[in-house]
């Protein structure tokens, strides 16, 4: 072999060689840079204190840098992200922003109760008609509405003779009313969910809006954990005894002052009641009217 050939094929290996160590460090460095983990994170945290149920506004939360180390895996790293949320659970100043402090935990599932000082903690079931779709949440705020039968009310007439009395038929005793106003949800209880069908082809119910599975018209009962007075854990006994309950779902921004963003009580509102004759005087409902009919005289046999 010439000795100018030689000295092409020596420069072509060590150009090759120089080549192949560059990829490396090219190729190393590229993977070390994608495979450094931050050390810190921007995470939402509270401003201040933000009571149960509250819907979280902008002034609320504030952006802080923590370590990694130290951060809540599901913690939010935009205020964007909690905005317009209701907090599930109290949050003090300072605290971050999860994904548990939006959903309480695991939804239907009940682990501690912090009854509030003076309150009584007092459970009712409610159903999908009753429990506004069974979708009543921690820090929700409700009022109960209840109503008697006509059984309950029954009209007698006494007969002066011998003290007896006839229960007079025909009289529509039906009574509701709005007993109770500006309760606190402290907990809920469902049925755990079905176990997924074996098929995979088969239809998956969609994602609701909470990211939970979407509600279903399937009978589902619900255990709602109330906060009440004394008073009306006797008002609550005696309608689960002896008449129908429905829980009526509240704002939540009716116990916030819009201006303090301090907790309040709103003035209970007056209601009348309703019973037959309310409908018909006040809205109007008509009632049924007696109809005579007057048959052609016949003739005699």
């Amino acid at each position: 072999m010439k000795r100018s050939n030689r000295l092409v094929l020596l420069v072509g290996v060590f150009l090759a060689i120089i080549a192949f160590v560059g990829v490396l460090l090219l190729s190393k460095g590229g993977t070390d840079q994608g495979q450094t983990p931050p050390t810190e994170l921007p995470t939402v945290v509270a401003a201040t204190d933000i009571p149960l149920g509250t819907r979280i506004t902008a002034d609320q939360v504030t952006i802080a840098t923590k370590a990694v180390a130290g951060r809540d895996a599901d913690a939010f790293g935009d205020v964007s992200q909690v905005i317009g949320k209701i907090v599930r659970e109290p949050v003090t100043a300072g605290a971050a922003i999860t994904a548990k402090t939006l959903t309480g935990g695991a939804q239907g599932q009940v682990l501690d109760i912090s009854c509030p000082a003076t309150f009584r903690c007092m459970s009712v079931q409610v159903d999908q008609v009753t429990g506004v779709g069974t979708v009543i949440k921690t820090g929700d705020y409700v009022d109960m509405v209840v109503g008697f039968t006509a059984d309950k009310f029954p009209v007698i007439t006494l007969n002066p003779n011998d003290s007896s009395f006839t229960v007079v038929s025909g009289i529509n005793g039906t009574s509701v009313k709005l007993l109770l106003q500006a309760m606190q949800v402290l907990g809920t209880l469902l049925p755990p969910p079905p176990a997924q069908a074996q098929d995979q082809n088969a239809p998956q119910p969609s994602a609701g809006a909470g990211g939970g599975t979407a509600t279903a018209l399937n009978g589902q009962q619900q255990i709602v954990i109330l906060a009440v007075t004394a008073q009306q854990s006797e008002v609550i006994k005696f309608a689960q005894l002896d008449g129908s309950m429905s829980l009526v779902l509240r704002s939540p921004d009716d116990f916030i002052d819009p201006t303090t963003k301090a907790p309040i009580t709103p003035i209970p509102d007056e209601t009348t009641g309703i019973i037959l004759k309310t409908l018909v005087d006040t809205y109007g409902v008509l009632p049924p009217e007696l109809v005579e009919t007057v048959l052609p005289a016949q003739g005699r046999p």
